[in-house]
């Protein structure tokens, strides 16, 4: 993720006049991306969140409900009412959860199994929060065609999830390990391509707003820090690691990717903006999450080893 992420928007903002005609390409490749994530992810695995139902119910409220009224609240006091970086803001709090989360979990000592399942989960309701909250935010302020998003929505996320879950139980749990030397590759090209043309799409922008990136780029990094510390703030109740480290990642970090994608499609260029210098934050953010983390958790004394 260090590696590609930033290779990729360079790219993207250097080749711009030869890239920006390939947004027709990004949906597809995003599906494919879903897709090969949710060949991880069992019905077992599913039924097994489920009977953490509270902590399901948390996690949700805080990436859907209390991280976009920030956003919204925060964004419009910078910004204005109205202006496209609140939309931007928004945007990054209210899109799924971030695949990259099972990682960070895995490496901190959380449920890879729970934030699976959380993914699986909000991929499929997204295709109905996404448009919702955003028309209940913005009303009058702005005009999109959220049946048009929670269409694109249903086929970019909530199909794709559905096909790979299904096809884990059809092979047993075998197509995930039988297919990865093949997915794994070409899913990590998919998401630099996914990458590089988005950031070819926004560049022009980008490179005419130099002055405004002094408040955006602040703005952006806090807005980030703080769904870390609303997810561990919100999580504490808990008490247990495997949880409390679970909601933690699991409020941090967005599927960056696809609120690009939507920002593209629906709203101006600028409202992309926020969410890609978000895709840039969010990862080194969760390296020093997983420090507090492991420094917070030998201090309990927990006995539970957590990778450096």
């Amino acid at each position: 993720m260090f590696v590609i992420i930033p290779v990729s928007l360079i790219l993207g903002f250097f080749f711009y006049r030869w890239l920006e005609g390939g947004t027709r390409l990004v949906p597809y490749l995003f599906a494919y991306l879903t897709f090969v994530m949710a060949l991880g992810c069992s019905p077992a695995q599913l039924g097994g969140a489920l009977r953490k139902p509270l902590a399901i119910v948390v996690t949700l409220a805080l990436v859907h409900v209390a991280a976009p009224l920030a956003a919204y609240g925060a964004g419009t006091l910078l910004f204005g009412a109205g202006s496209p970086y609140v939309v931007g803001l928004v945007l990054f709090a209210v899109i799924p959860l971030g695949v990259s989360s099972v990682i960070w979990v895995g490496l901190s000592g959380g449920s890879v199994a729970l934030v699976l399942s959380l993914i699986v989960l909000d991929s499929i309701v997204s295709p109905f929060v996404v448009p919702y909250a955003i028309d209940l935010l913005f009303g009058a302020d702005i005009h999109f065609d959220h049946w048009n998003v929670m269409k694109d929505l249903i086929v970019i996320i909530l199909v794709p999830t559905v096909l790979g879950v299904a096809v884990n139980a059809w092979s047993k749990g075998r197509a995930k390990p039988v297919t990865a030397p093949y997915a794994a590759p070409t899913s990590k090209l998919a998401f630099a391509a996914v990458i590089v043309i988005n950031a070819a799409a926004i560049a022009p922008h980008v490179f005419a707003m130099k002055g405004e990136l002094i408040r955006l780029v602040p703005a952006v990094l806090l807005f980030v820090a703080f769904c870390y510390a609303l997810g561990w703030l919100g999580s504490l109740p808990f008490r247990g690691r495997d949880v409390v480290v679970t909601i933690t990642y699991s409020s941090g970090m967005r599927n960056i990717s696809l609120g690009i994608v939507i920002a593209l499609h629906y709203f101006e260029p600028a409202a992309a903006v926020p969410v890609v210098m978000a895709i840039l934050i969010q990862q080194p953010m969760a390296t020093l999450a997983h420090r507090l983390q492991k420094n917070y958790w030998q201090k309990r004394g927990t006995g539970v080893t957590i990778s450096s």
